[in-house]
């Protein structure tokens, strides 16, 4: 109601001076701005393409609140003239997102933003889901990218969060050309990895660029091929580097990786907490499988150390412990070439089986399969159980072996993260 009220006068004052003279001037004294105080006035007098002391007829005033409305910033512009002070009223909107580079080769930060800045006051680093401020961000990048030598058409999509409508970020792209990681240069190989490692260079180079992964993901790429054989502790820095290689077609972003290998490790001790649900018994197993040919004293292999992560975390996962997180801790023993690792168990909250439903069987069947299955409503969930259940089941029950011949058995498992119920639901088609 205020605003309305406000909206009023302001149509008043205006229509009064219009009628009493509607050729005539006005020079504000003041020119004031209320209800935004993220922005300052000169920000705002920039945004509104206005000046102090300007001479202004009524629709001036007006043409000078569109330009604030239209930026997308503002829910509401009201402005009022009472012969003496311009003032504007705002209220700025609630819908204003971060910006996210998808595949533009440009660096996001501080720089970039104080450039947008620059040019475009409104802007604190979010912009608004439509209006001239996303318009003209989007001009900024791409006049950005023609400095770099790309001429292209760069696009806003709202993105959010996986499952929901709610938006949390504009994604900024490059629909054409397509943006790739380019030539890497690799520094620090040693002779007897470098041509294992061209593999994984070659592999790296032409996948999709992305502004804000894409040095990850180069690293990861780099990292795990090294600690799969064995340099547990070795270093990997991704920076880009040289020029972009650019045709019609395709923009190639190029990467200088710096590889500090270290040498090859040894697996030494794994210490578990003490309250953990894997005994020492199965631990010891566990590491002798994982080492090659069975022999501990050979080098400590990723792929390997991967498997004893995974057998903890079955272990926890078959007990109801679905949102187990296994951290393991290295510690490099640099003298006798042994890593030891320290790991860290967050179990998570117990699931526990909800509803059973089996689908597309007949009642008899329903029956048979329900007198074979143990794990009954309230027990800890374990989905281990359900993938094994029908070929375990079948070994003791001859009837259901003969039954179930010829049947593809498919399940379906919704755990609900705030109940820590999972509801189970087992298919079976015969196969034709």
């Amino acid at each position: 109601m205020p605003g309305n009220c406000f909206r009023f006068a302001a149509a008043i004052v205006l229509l009064s001076v219009c009628q009493l003279a509607p050729a005539q001037k006005f020079q504000p004294k003041t020119i004031q701005f209320k209800g935004a105080p993220e922005y300052t006035d000169d920000e705002l007098l920039a945004a509104a393409n206005l000046k102090r002391g300007v001479v202004l007829t009524a629709a001036e005033m007006n043409d000078h609140s569109k330009l604030l409305k239209d930026s997308g910033v503002f829910e509401n512009v009201i402005y009022k003239f009472d012969g003496v002070e311009l003032a504007f009223q705002l209220t700025v909107t609630t819908d204003l997102f971060a910006m996210h580079l998808d595949n533009l080769p440009l660096t996001p930060g501080a720089a970039l933003d104080a450039k947008i800045h620059a040019r475009l006051p409104l802007y604190h680093g979010k912009v608004p889901g439509e209006g001239t401020l996303l318009d003209d961000v989007i001009n900024v990048l791409e006049k950005e990218l023609a400095d770099e030598g790309i001429p292209s058409t760069v696009t806003a999509t709202p993105m959010g969060k996986a499952g929901t409508r709610q938006v949390t970020a504009m994604s900024f792209s490059i629909a054409a050309p397509e943006v790739k990681v380019g030539a890497i240069e690799l520094r620090g190989v040693s002779p007897e990895m470098a041509a294992k490692i061209k593999r994984v260079a070659d592999h790296v180079t032409g996948t999709p660029y992305s502004t804000e992964n894409s040095t990850a993901n180069v690293e990861h790429a780099f990292s795990s091929f090294f600690a799969d054989e064995g340099y547990a502790a070795v270093k990997v820095h991704a920076a880009r580097a040289g020029e972009l290689a650019m045709d019609a077609a395709e923009v190639k972003v190029p990467f200088a990786v710096t590889i500090e290998e270290g040498h090859l490790y040894k697996l030494g001790i794994v210490h578990l907490p003490a309250d953990s649900l894997v005994t020492q018994a199965e631990l010891d197993k566990w590491v002798t499988l994982s080492a090659p040919t069975g022999a501990p004293s050979a080098p400590s292999k990723g792929a390997a150390i991967r498997g004893l992560w995974a057998a903890i975390s079955a272990k926890y996962k078959s007990k109801g412990y679905l949102d187990c997180e296994i951290v393991p801790h290295p510690e490099f023993d640099e003298a006798a070439s042994v890593v030891n690792y320290t790991v860290e168990i967050k179990p998570g909250p117990v699931y526990r089986l909800g509803l059973l439903r089996f689908d597309n069987v007949s009642d008899e069947l329903k029956k048979l399969l329900m007198r074979n299955w143990e794990m009954m409503p309230g027990d800890p969930f374990d989905e281990g159980y359900v993938a094994g259940f029908l070929i375990s089941a079948q070994k003791s029950d001859p009837v259901l072996m003969r039954t179930l011949a010829g049947v593809k058995p498919t399940y379906t498992v919704m755990a609900d993260p705030q109940t820590h119920e999972v509801n189970c639901v087992i298919k079976l088609e015969r196969i034709r």
